[in-house]
């Protein structure tokens, strides 16, 4: 039995509400389910690393050192993109985060394997990272099974009823990072000519009024005489969450930049129709399954949200759509993916 010990470091800091922390839990109990030769321990790597055969970090921090220096076991990293090299002015990491970029990416070599999201991120990491291409291996995430069509109405009416939900809303999901695009969301949202609409925004980090991301997104909704039509919602809870997706007329997430997008795999596992954008990874994973729109063309944002909301033909058909493409993601492919890596590393010796 391989013994593999996996890192929990993003579980226990400000990424445990962030995808990576979802990709840690979802992955750790994934294996557990899925890959029963191997026997997964968890925890600081420091304090498995004498007792396994190979250390997984689900995590790699381009300005933090948080690989080992000496190389003694068989090492895996994942990379789930590449955005603050793909973003270099937006993302300035001073003297100090350029000598531990510099450390962390000698480390990073000495990995036996690479994994990440998308083929998007793989030719990233080729290009901003100089490692081996035949080394890199693209698993692709899933939605938690959690996220699936919800069909009581008392559910539904009583977290529409919790949250103070509008009856028709866009609904973004995520965090407020550059590469999200959120005051071109906002500025899109404006532009859609459906009086009853609203947007809500869901995620952690809209909880933190002082941060300059959120107060930029503040000063647009005022500036747009739109603080009756945006719904800042902080962190919901999966259950809820689902629930909310389910409710949503349609998800807009017109990001510059993702290493795989989740959120709009979550929410075509709920039946919303999804609006996206035609740049990294977005098309990779949303296939035929939503509209995808020029990030940088408000008007062309929202055009395509406006086409969903105004079109229930058009709406039922991408709900559809978003159903089956879904259906390429799973959990279960993701765990057994993994481990095969895992057992390919550790059987060449």
């Amino acid at each position: 039995m391989i013994k593999v010990g996996i890192d929990t470091l993003p579980l226990k800091n400000q990424n445990a509400f962030r995808g990576v922390g979802n990709y840690t839990k979802n992955l750790i109990d994934g294996l557990d389910q899925y890959c029963s030769h191997l026997q997964i321990i968890t925890g600081d790597w420091r304090d498995f690393w004498p007792k396994v055969d190979l250390v997984h970090f689900p995590y790699f921090d381009f300005f933090f050192c948080t690989l080992p220096l000496l190389k003694s076991k068989k090492i895996v990293v994942t990379v789930h993109d590449c955005i603050p090299l793909v973003f270099p002015e937006q993302y300035k990491p001073g003297i100090k985060g350029k000598i531990k970029f510099f450390i962390q990416k000698s480390h990073l070599k000495k990995a036996d394997a690479i994994i990440t999201d998308s083929q998007s991120s793989k030719r990233d990491i080729i290009k901003f990272l100089s490692y081996s291409e035949e080394k890199i291996h693209v698993v692709y995430l899933a939605p938690s099974p959690q996220f699936k069509i919800v069909n009581s109405q008392g559910l539904l009416s009583s977290i529409a009823k919790k949250y103070q939900l509008p009856k028709k809303f866009v609904l973004y999901v995520g965090d407020v990072n550059y590469n999200k695009n959120l005051l071109r969301l906002i500025e899109s949202f404006s532009l859609v000519p459906e009086e009853d609409l609203f947007l809500v925004l869901i995620g952690k980090a809209f909880e933190k009024k002082d941060l300059p991301e959120v107060k930029d997104l503040i000063t647009k909704v005022n500036e747009l005489s739109l603080t009756s039509k945006v719904k800042f919602l902080g962190y919901v809870p999966t259950d809820d969450l689902v629930v909310i997706y389910n409710l949503a007329s349609v998800y807009c997430q017109p990001s510059l930049y993702e290493g795989f997008g989740l959120q709009i795999l979550e929410a075509m596992a709920c039946g919303c129709p999804v609006v996206t954008s035609i740049v990294s990874s977005l098309p990779e994973i949303a296939g035929d399954a939503a509209v995808l729109v020029n990030p940088e063309k408000p008007k062309e944002i929202a055009k395509a949200i406006y086409n969903i909301v105004s079109n229930s033909s058009f709406s039922s058909n991408l709900k559809n759509r978003g159903l089956k493409q879904v259906k390429n993601f799973s959990w279960e492919n993701t765990s057994l993916n993994t481990g095969e890596i895992y057992e390919k590393i550790v059987k060449n010796e």
